[in-house]
């Protein structure tokens, strides 16, 4: 997770409630600003513990309007989502406390444990990193809620989409056609919602940016999102977001990766298309809100131009798979 280092104050409401769920003994000792949340105020708070050590919580916050919905819903989302998979061995933050309402807080908030690792948006150890990406969303989908989350909601229509500039036409407006149709039934699954390289992070040694041989994945955050749907969804969103990063071939890799590590797909082709289409048509109308997280984190070559070049590209392989 990239962070600045600048001491991050906290409001004092918000302080309050957070000392409230530290351990009898601890104290806060430091608080740094993380980027890469879109939408909320993310922060990294050092707590020191009884024993003289250091642990690590994470704070979110919504200060502002967020584009998923109303905070309070995406925070409830990401506590449930947390319950959910505390023991099931898919590494995801541990939840502290939770002030949907901002009934405590300054704003809409949740603390959570810090989980080591960072995330890697580079080129460098992709191919080591495919599968091993791929395995965790099976884990993912493995998961078996005890609590529902809601269904997933598509804000997409055939209405909203914005084929790039230059883009084919012919090519677009077939895409687009398929998400005219109802959406196929599917059998639902645990989403993640947001699955992909800024959510994942690894324990890469700093010298070894290109990935250990014996890298594994420390954590996978960010559920606010967390839905109920069909597994299509978080592969198509993942492998968009691979296609964006990398090149158009490895959505598709991405795809055959899943289904190597014993994700199961839609079975018939036409259905299958449907929701792998849905992701990048939806990335359409938000090229810009995408690209820029990936230019801070230091893929400055991911012009909103480069990226709307290769969701062009990635919806045409799409179509062309299908022949």
């Amino acid at each position: 997770m990239n962070h600045h280092d600048e001491k991050a104050p906290l409001r004092p409401l918000t302080l309050a409630w957070v000392r409230r769920h530290l351990e009898a003994g601890e104290r806060i000792v430091g608080a740094e600003a993380l980027h890469g949340g879109a939408t909320a105020d993310m922060r990294r708070l050092a707590i020191g513990t009884r024993d003289g050590g250091t642990r690590h919580l994470v704070l979110r916050s919504f200060v502002g309007p967020t584009r998923q919905g109303p905070a309070e819903d995406l925070l409830r989302r990401e506590a449930d989502a947390l319950t959910t998979l505390t023991g099931t061995g898919v590494p995801a933050p541990g939840l502290v406390a939770v002030d949907p309402t901002a009934a405590h807080c300054e704003f809409p908030s949740l603390l959570m444990t810090h989980l080591p690792g960072r995330a890697v948006l580079g080129e460098e150890g992709l191919e080591r990193r495919l599968p091993m990406l791929a395995r965790q969303l099976v884990a993912v989908h493995a998961v078996r809620p005890t609590v529902r989350p809601r269904e997933y909601m598509a804000l997409t229509t055939a209405d909203t989409v914005v084929p790039p500039v230059g883009a084919d036409a012919a090519v677009w407006a077939a895409a687009t056609d398929v998400i005219r149709k109802p959406a196929p039934r599917y059998e639902g699954r645990l989403l993640h919602g947001d699955f992909q390289p800024g959510n994942v992070l690894f324990d890469l040694p700093p010298e070894d940016p290109a990935g250990a041989a014996d890298a594994r994945i420390t954590g996978v955050v960010d559920w606010a999102a967390a839905s109920w749907g069909p597994a299509d969804l978080d592969v198509a969103h993942c492998s968009t977001n691979l296609a964006l990063l990398h090149g158009p071939a490895w959505g598709l890799r991405f795809t055959e990766a899943y289904q190597a590590a014993g994700g199961m797909l839609t079975a018939a082709a036409d259905e299958r298309l449907y929701w792998q289409v849905r992701k990048p048509l939806a990335f359409s109308e938000e090229v810009q809100s995408v690209a820029q997280p990936w230019r801070e984190a230091g893929r400055t070559e991911l012009t909103t131009r480069a990226v709307e070049e290769r969701l062009d590209a990635y919806v045409t392989s799409l179509m062309n798979a299908l022949g």
